[in-house]
């Protein structure tokens, strides 16, 4: 369907390469119309007029985002917020006391649930494409799981990049430890791989499913030589790879008793640097650390919610983007974060640095560049992450009617700076309208919600009380 959305009270159009550079925002007197030809943006302008085969969008008092690209999820924690065993405690106990004691358990149909429930999160937050870090493997596992989440994106009508997790070793990994869990072997795992890749994957810089390598820990519950193999599986057919790493002290303790030399250098001797590769979190990442990650071109997914809830710290990412490593956004696993909002993370994100290095430390504008442009170029989907002629039409308006933005005298910026709660009013994925009027077309919630009350039933039955 062909689209022209009219009298967008501001359009972000259009980010720099530097990173000290401000996004330029076309406000009202410049631009306030897109017209989308067949998914794609085919012109940007003022007084535009709707032809024939248009369907008109009324934007008058939105703000017009480009789709937000959330980098680092866990949607099967969808269902697992709040925990009371895991509030108060770090990363290693809150492992074993939530995502590890429950993941187990979780069937199809709650998976499915979970994943639409974090993907719907998402979308009213102005995110249209999730990278979800799906680790629910294990040696008998069934396929139905992550067909489940497929289906959920498939059904919502976002972008999915499956991040495929999981271990082939027990190793020190403290959720996996003391559990009845048998890990993957690392050649089950390939031909798992291969199989969802066969089933799912598309290439090219406007697709809609991509699959990634993404073992859930290169220090803990994966063998050196398993990693090796399992990169040397991604670049032969050409997909991105994806980890946890030194999100807490115990990764860089590790790597330093197992193998004598710091994680950053051991991942590298593993083949797991390059533009290519990203790791979420990055807290404890020393200087040394730094310049080689941004040496290999090596990507951060950031996840200030997350790193604040468990107490892990604030990744140095303003001296990483200083270094030139590309800073992406994530909104990691609400067990460990109780949402899924993009608009959170990118309000966090402004505000966290800010406190340790003052004001000029971050901008709004760089903080929109992260949260859509650099993941755009992270992943390899070019064809999405700015709001520019000939890209794809991944879109969000925001409704700034509410008199919670009266007096917001940075418009445009609104979303970021205010942060939550924030209204979508509008948003198209690939030209394909997937949320109007405040309401997600894909999807029943109200059957969703039924659906999970039953769900959380089955899972009391196997784990007992929550």
């Amino acid at each position: 369907m062909n689209y022209l959305i009219k009298n967008a009270a501001g359009i972000v159009a259009l980010s720099s390469v530097r990173p000290a550079d401000k996004l330029q925002l076309q406000s009202h007197d410049i631009a306030s119309d897109i017209r989308i030809s067949q998914g794609f943006i085919s012109e940007i302008g003022q007084g535009l007029v709707a032809r024939k085969n248009e369907t008109l969008i009324n934007a008058t008092n939105c703000i017009a985002y480009p789709g937000l690209i959330n980098t680092h999820h866990h949607l099967a924690q969808s269902v697992l917020k709040g925990i009371p065993a895991g509030l108060n405690t770090r990363l290693g106990d809150w492992l074993a006391a939530v995502p590890y004691r429950f993941w187990p358990h979780i069937d199809a149909q709650l998976m499915y649930d979970a994943a639409t429930l974090g993907l719907a999160e998402l979308l009213r937050s102005g995110a249209t494409t999730c990278c979800d870090h799906h680790y629910l493997y294990h040696a008998s596992v069934s396929p139905e799981i992550e067909d489940a989440l497929w289906q959920a994106a498939s059904d919502i009508g976002m972008r999915l990049v499956l991040c495929r997790g999981g271990a082939t070793s027990i190793g020190s990994h403290k959720g996996l430890q003391g559990g009845s869990i048998q890990p993957e072997t690392v050649t089950k795992m390939v031909s798992r791989l291969d199989d969802t890749r066969s089933r799912y994957h598309q290439v090219g810089a406007n697709a809609m499913r991509r699959l990634v390598v993404a073992p859930t820990s290169l220090i803990h519950s994966t063998q050196p030589e398993d990693l090796k193999v399992l990169a040397a599986y991604a670049r032969s057919n050409s997909l991105k790879m994806h980890s946890h790493l030194l999100e807490v002290d115990f990764d860089e303790q590790q790597s330093r008793t197992l193998y004598g030399k710091s994680t950053v250098q051991y991942a590298e001797e593993c083949g797991w640097l390059g533009e290519d590769v990203w790791f979420a979190h990055l807290v404890k990442a020393s200087t040394q650390d730094i310049n080689l990650l941004a040496r290999t071109g090596t990507s951060i997914s950031h996840c200030p919610t997350s790193n604040c809830r468990l107490g892990s710290g604030i990744a140095p990412v303003i001296a990483m983007e200083n270094s030139g490593m590309n800073i992406t956004l994530g909104v990691d696993g609400s067990a460990s974060a109780e949402n899924a909002s993009m608009i959170q993370e990118l309000n966090l994100a402004w505000l966290l640095h800010r406190s340790i290095h003052g004001p000029e430390a971050t901008s709004a504008e760089q903080i929109v560049k992260w949260g859509s442009q650099n993941a755009a170029k992270l992943l390899g989907l070019d064809a999405i992450g700015e709001i520019k002629v000939g890209k794809a039409a991944d879109i969000v308006l925001f409704d700034m009617s509410h008199y919670r933005y009266w007096g917001n005298h940075s418009q445009t910026l609104s979303p970021v700076i205010a942060g939550e709660p924030v209204s979508v009013k509008t948003a198209l994925v690939n030209g394909e309208m997937v949320l109007s009027n405040g309401e997600i077309k894909g999807i029943d919630l109200d059957k969703v919600q039924n659906s999970l009350v039953h769900g959380f039933a089955r899972l009391k039955q196997k784990v007992g009380n929550f």
